[in-house]
């Protein structure tokens, strides 16, 4: 005897599929909290200089936001780096921004205004300290530098401050010793080129393109900083955020460089503050993890943001819009 299953009708299978719907659309204002509207209005990204992984990370991540929050304009706005940063943020010039972990710890510590409302939204990428010089140079470590014309990074730059500590770490004055030059990665490579400068500090994710671009030009080569790791970071409280690291030779394939490189590495924070608001904090935190593949494929770097690791912000504590988005994907 075969069991026929009863009909259903149509009336019952309507009312059925509003009922899944309505249980769906609970459940997703649920998950936003308090049924928050969608951000809107124009925020500011304070990012670097116009040819630096800062400024090219911004321009991604503004395309990415777009898409995720429609409502809400991207204003970008180049910098000379790191300390310029986090100071117009700090001063609410900027709602969001990205600098290096020492250079956050320096500005707490240096008890700058509005240090203590900065707070972290993820940890991003790590940048690879490099020192670039002529394929020919005689210059092999940071103390050979002494006497020659060295591109430094702007004031308000990480990169000052992480070529300043270098210097005086190889024993060399950063003022007396070298001849310093305060241009950014913008214009280090034409300066080289031009013969005006010896060798130039950077600071940024591998390969950063201005770098590669002027190896595929013009002869460069760089300088090993492995050295000064350990002095650098038992030298105070900033330089604790330095690790050692290895460039790896075919980071910039077109390099004369017969090996591997071995440097210092810092991790790259995205900064926001603490009166930001949590929904618009909570998306942008969103955004920034969802978006990595697709900025991954132009910033190699940001191939290397994390969900487990984006937590860490220290020294920074972690925005409640943050912590809210990291609680809703917990495993």
């Amino acid at each position: 005897m075969h069991l026929v299953p009863p009909r259903v009708s149509r009336r019952r299978a309507l009312w059925g599929l509003a009922a899944l719907l309505a249980v769906l659309a609970l459940s997703v204002w649920w998950l936003r909290p308090f049924g928050e509207p969608e951000p809107r209005g124009e925020i500011t990204f304070s990012t670097g200089v116009p040819t630096g992984v800062y400024h090219r990370y911004g321009d991604l991540l503004q395309q990415a936001l777009a898409t995720d929050m429609p409502g809400m304009k991207v204003r970008l706005e180049p910098s000379e780096g790191s300390q310029q940063n986090l100071q117009r943020v700090a001063a609410g010039e900027a709602d969001f921004t990205i600098a290096t972990a020492d250079a956050v710890a320096k500005y707490r510590l240096d008890r700058k205004p509005g240090a203590g409302r900065l707070r972290g939204v993820a940890r991003l990428y790590d940048d690879y300290v490099q020192l670039v010089v002529p394929a020919g140079s005689p210059v092999q470590s940071t103390k050979d530098l002494k006497g020659k014309r060295v591109a430094v990074g702007q004031a308000g730059s990480g990169v000052r401050l992480i070529s300043d500590r270098l210097l005086a770490t190889a024993g060399l004055d950063p003022e007396r010793d070298i001849t310093p030059v305060s241009i950014g990665i913008d214009t280090m490579p034409a300066e080289m080129e031009a013969g005006r400068i010896d060798a130039f500090f950077w600071s940024g994710g591998l390969p950063t393109t201005a770098v590669r671009e002027l190896s595929e030009r013009f002869e460069i080569r760089l300088v090993q900083l492995g050295d000064l790791v350990d002095r650098l970071q038992g030298s105070g409280t900033p330089s604790r955020y330095y690790r050692s690291a290895v460039m790896p030779q075919d980071a910039y394939a077109r390099a004369r460089n017969t090996s591997s490189v071995a440097t210092l590495a810092v991790p790259n924070l995205l900064v926001t503050r603490d009166d930001t608001s949590p929904a618009l904090t909570e998306r942008f935190t969103a955004t920034v993890i969802s978006s990595r593949d697709r900025i991954g494929h132009e910033v190699h770097a940001a191939q290397l943001v994390d969900l487990r690791t984006a937590i860490y912000t220290d020294p920074l504590p972690l925005h409640d819009g943050a912590a809210r988005y990291y609680r809703s994907v917990k495993p």
